[in-house]
């Protein structure tokens, strides 16, 4: 007996409700036929039943199949009791019969949802069937052979045309109640299979659409963090700028016309780096992430954001210790020289006009660490998208970040990634 599938629920559809309504209609003409057709023929000889009440036993076989799939197991019951007693009484029909009992059988195997149930009654209609078959043949092996009797199997011999009659009917029935089990059993497991394959669909569906809602939140995080370290240092730079020169063009012209071209150049670096960005964005078969766009900028970039940051009227300092074993990912580079550029541009709006800062690039075996701090405010400042950014981009490196203020005074950055990149994480 194949193993039991798990229960699901299925509902019904119009067209399989219009399906058993047919089936009970052709199922009644044809048994309405046979009854005619058996009866006419004298299938029981003189102890046949009437026709009437032949018609009565279709019409009892047809109506359950209608609703067959609504109430399999009581369907199966009442073809089951039906049959029997059309076959003890006589009633010139069993063709319709047979195909009812099968109908109800497969039926109760196919869709009854509590499986238990569906086994326990096919068990017992197979069970009781064979009995009564057994009964009947004990009953005619021990009656007394009447040679008058027209038809009648001989008895002579071990393997006497009687008892090959009796074999006959036993494989018949066995083949009979075996196959609407199996077939029964079968179509509910295709069914469940169908079921949980449609349910997985589904599932995978939803899946991919949160993933899909996902990505394109990470791209607007990557995007909105890359613009912001562009964008916010360039223009916190040329304002800086700008207020140096306003404060020179009447003392020192010839400085002041310098700081303006270091404002103009800071712009065309700041739309350098826009569109560099963009055309990566746009560029079709590229990455998306911005982060590992082609890039000029890495850890030997750092000491020309000092100067820039010095040049800007905060005095910094820039201190390599050790040597890399090896050139670092260009994804680390990139984070961490802007991790170093959003701290410098922080100091420069928060930490007032007496700071200096001091930047470390140290390099560990095992470990790269930058450090930026500075002399200025030590008050607490409220996080915001600056330290958001250098925050996702430490995890993206697969290392850790400090930001605060320090205890002797002024503010601390510092990030600390693996020197070997295993795996990265997409934030």
């Amino acid at each position: 007996m194949p193993p039991l599938t798990r229960t699901f629920t299925r509902e019904l559809t119009p067209t399989q409700r219009r399906n058993d309504i047919v089936l009970a209609i052709m199922l009644l003409l044809g048994g309405l036929l046979s009854a005619v057709l058996s009866a006419v023929s004298g299938l029981y000889g003189d102890k046949q039943a009437s026709l009437a009440l032949a018609v009565g036993y279709v019409f009892v076989l047809a109506l359950p199949i209608a609703v067959r799939r609504r109430w399999p197991s009581v369907t199966a019951v009442v073809v089951s009791v039906a049959y029997f007693l059309a076959v003890t009484l006589r009633i010139p029909e069993i063709y319709a019969g047979n195909i009812a009992m099968f109908i109800a059988l497969y039926t109760v195997g196919a869709w009854e949802q509590n499986r238990r149930r569906a086994t326990i009654v096919r068990i017992a209609i197979i069970v009781g069937m064979f009995t009564w078959l057994f009964v009947v043949m004990f009953q005619d092996a021990t009656q007394p052979v009447d040679p008058s009797v027209e038809g009648a199997f001989s008895r002579a011999g071990a393997f006497s045309p009687f008892v090959a009659y009796q074999l006959l009917m036993i494989g018949v029935n066995a083949l009979f109640f075996g196959g609407a089990y199996y077939f029964g059993n079968r179509s509910h497991q295709q069914m469940s299979e169908r079921a949980a394959l449609e349910e997985r669909t589904a599932e995978l569906e939803a899946e991919r659409e949160v993933t899909a809602a996902q990505a394109v939140a990470l791209d607007r995080v990557r995007i909105a963090r890359e613009l912001h370290d562009v964008v916010a240092h360039h223009v916190s730079l040329m304002g800086v700028q700008a207020g140096v020169a306003r404060a020179l063009s009447t003392k020192d012209p010839d400085r002041a016309r310098e700081v303006l071209a270091g404002i103009e150049d800071s712009a065309r670096t700041s739309l350098h780096e826009l569109r560099q960005l963009l055309e990566t964005l746009r560029a079709p078969g590229s990455e998306s992430d911005p982060d590992t766009a082609p890039t000029t900028h890495g850890l030997t970039s750092i000491a020309a954001l000092v100067d820039e940051a010095t040049a800007a009227g905060l005095p910094t300092t820039f201190t390599a210790i050790g040597e890399p074993a090896h050139d670092p990912p260009p994804l680390v580079q990139v984070n961490l020289y802007r991790i170093a550029q959003e701290a410098l541009t922080n100091a420069r709006r928060h930490a007032g006009p007496h700071a200096t800062a001091d930047v470390r690039l140290r390099f560990d075996p095992d470990a790269i660490e930058l450090e930026v701090s500075n002399t200025g405010r030590a008050g607490s400042r409220t996080p915001g998208l600056g330290q958001l950014g250098m925050r996702e981009r430490a995890a993206v490196s697969g290392g850790t970040i400090e930001i605060g203020p320090r205890s002797r005074g002024g503010y601390l950055v510092r990030v600390r990634v693996p020197a070997v990149q295993n795996e990265v994480a997409h934030v």
